[in-house]
């Protein structure tokens, strides 16, 4: 008689757990696109031609953006109330990916902008440093950390962080400023869910 019950709860609790792996994004539903969110910010993810992904920002106390990231990962191409911005690779994108633990590699690009000429390259580093896991509430990614170093063209860092990238989603879930320093932080999204059709 007490097996019973016990067999009802146990089944109750695969139930529930497997109900919510369902809300987790995987590799098959990014396809059809996902949010990913945290307080003042969330952006739409989708799958677009050419390896793309096209992200809108939409922001509590800004007005929304749109960026197409290759593989998730690169822009190329910004544009918002502010201004419109591409950033032009003057090599083939498409050999770094997929990335792997130890890849390294320097994209020299160009910026472009609307009545503003560019005044010189910049440089894009980036080295995979290895493997991690990263949490989007109760979902759980494997990622890639991805030191990115922007560069001018004199060599002066302009910025500098390491992405935690997640291949199976093409989007970066979080960026970690400062790493190995006393004022290291991680700014990132904290919810995942599937895009409304």
């Amino acid at each position: 008689m007490k097996a019973a019950p016990i067999c009802m709860i146990l089944a109750a609790m695969l139930c529930a757990s497997t109900a919510h792996a369902a809300g987790c994004v995987d590799v098959k539903s990014a396809r059809k696109g996902f949010v990913l969110a945290r307080p003042g910010i969330q952006s739409e993810f989708r799958p677009v031609a050419g390896g793309m992904m096209s992200v809108v920002n939409t922001y509590e106390s800004q007005s929304p953006q749109t960026q197409y990231l290759f593989a998730g990962l690169i822009e190329v191409f910004r544009d918002s109330d502010t201004g419109r911005q591409a950033m032009i690779p003057f090599s083939d994108l498409r050999k770094l990916f997929p990335l792997k633990a130890g890849t390294k590699a320097a994209i020299e690009f160009v910026e472009l902008s609307p009545n503003k000429p560019p005044k010189g390259t910049k440089t894009l580093s980036l080295v995979v440093k290895g493997k991690e896991t990263f949490s989007l509430g109760e979902c759980k990614y494997n990622v890639l950390a991805v030191k990115e170093t922007f560069k001018n063209g004199a060599g002066e860092t302009l910025d500098s962080f390491t992405a935690l990238y997640a291949p199976d989603l093409q989007a970066a879930l979080a960026r970690r400023y400062d790493e190995g320093t006393s004022s290291e932080s991680v700014n990132g999204y904290e919810t995942i869910k599937p895009l409304a059709e």
